[in-house]
């Protein structure tokens, strides 16, 4: 076993592991749609996000409060939101998919919340804003890009660790979430042990081709002897 709790694999991940070679185990296992859309992107090129998924759902609305319906929670600013940043716990992402794409999901002082509880960060398949307030915090946060209209009047978290959908990934309360530069990837509980196994190797076995192919390995030859390129 490489690793044996949450600190150590969170360690492995960022230390040893990096997105492509999570995601071509993944799909050795079939599981071949586990990437957010390429277009959620780190906020600065060296940002690396691990940790277990908090998923948060978002509803759009219609102004602040709204009065008469049959949701009380229709009734309160943000929904569930402030509740959602004060629940959620170290070593977690807040892993929210947006709804209309007309708002912000996440700023500073939402990161600054999240970073005094010990979460791990921020990935929404939708905009962010506070880009210089987020930066000075260094908080890991993956958006789509900065957009600074505010989601108060315009959306609602209605739910909190539970099953979402985020670009078409199926995402559960405590899955692996991993990004970097080259993306974000989600492992499913399921299956994690496994993969950061395969990974760990695979990530080996690529530093070893790696070296070969510098010392003159053919391409061809270098995929008959290790099966890896």
């Amino acid at each position: 076993m490489l690793y044996e709790n949450d600190k150590e694999l969170i360690s492995l991940l960022k230390d040893k592991l990096y997105s492509s070679v999570i995601g071509d185990v993944l799909d050795k296992l079939g599981r071949f749609h586990q990437f957010l859309p390429p277009q959620v992107r780190p906020l600065r090129d060296d940002m690396i996000v691990a940790g277990r998924a908090m998923p948060v759902l978002e509803a759009d609305v219609t102004g602040f409060v709204s009065q008469g319906g049959n949701n009380k929670l229709m009734e309160h600013n943000f929904g569930l939101m402030l509740e959602a940043l004060d629940a959620i716990n170290e070593d977690e992402v807040y892993l929210c998919p947006s709804s209309s794409m007309h708002y912000a999901l996440v700023g500073e002082i939402m990161c600054t919340r999240m970073k005094v509880r010990g979460a791990a960060g921020a990935v929404v398949n939708g905009y962010h804003r506070d880009t210089k307030g987020i930066l000075r915090l260094d908080f890991p946060v993956f958006s789509i890009g900065a957009y600074a209209q505010d989601q108060g009047p315009r959306g609602k978290v209605i739910d909190f660790r539970v099953s979402i959908e985020a670009g078409g990934v199926r995402i559960n309360p405590g899955d692996i979430v991993f990004g970097d530069y080259d993306g974000v990837v989600i492992i499913p509980q399921e299956v994690e042990a496994e993969v950061i196994e395969m990974a760990y190797e695979k990530a080996v076995g690529e530093n070893e081709v790696q070296k070969r192919i510098r010392d003159g390995l053919g391409a061809a030859e270098s995929w008959r002897r290790y099966g890896i390129m």
